[in-house]
């Protein structure tokens, strides 16, 4: 079991900057991955950035130059470093984690306003 815990969310202008912090459980370099996700209103959820335990990175397009995933092993925790915001970043953003299983956080609430 891996539980997770969200934080960082918020109200942001569009240009602005927020983090997005996902603390684990158990030790982060035993998980295949970890990345964010995020789901907006009336769409599916989608992949926003993936970080593998060798280090390995992908990004959606959407945030490419963007945002930037990163880990502090010390602290057990994946960062989403985003900015640049855009109206469209709007959604609800989820923690995910790789190991053996899938697990979620219970998601973090993004807001930009144009």
């Amino acid at each position: 079991q891996v539980q997770l815990m969200e934080s960082g969310g918020g109200l942001v202008q569009a240009g602005g900057s927020l983090r997005l912090s996902c603390a684990a459980s158990r030790n982060i370099f035993r998980f295949n991955a970890m990345g964010w996700y995020r789901q907006a209103p009336g769409n599916q959820r989608e992949l926003v950035a993936r970080l593998t335990s060798g280090g390995s990175t992908n990004y959606a397009d959407s945030v490419k130059g963007r945002f930037t995933i990163s880990r502090d092993g010390a602290k057990n925790t994946v960062y989403l470093q985003m900015n640049s915001l855009k109206p469209e970043d709007t959604a609800v953003y989820y923690c995910n984690v790789e190991f053996f299983s899938t697990y979620w956080g219970q998601g973090t609430q993004v807001t930009v306003s144009s």
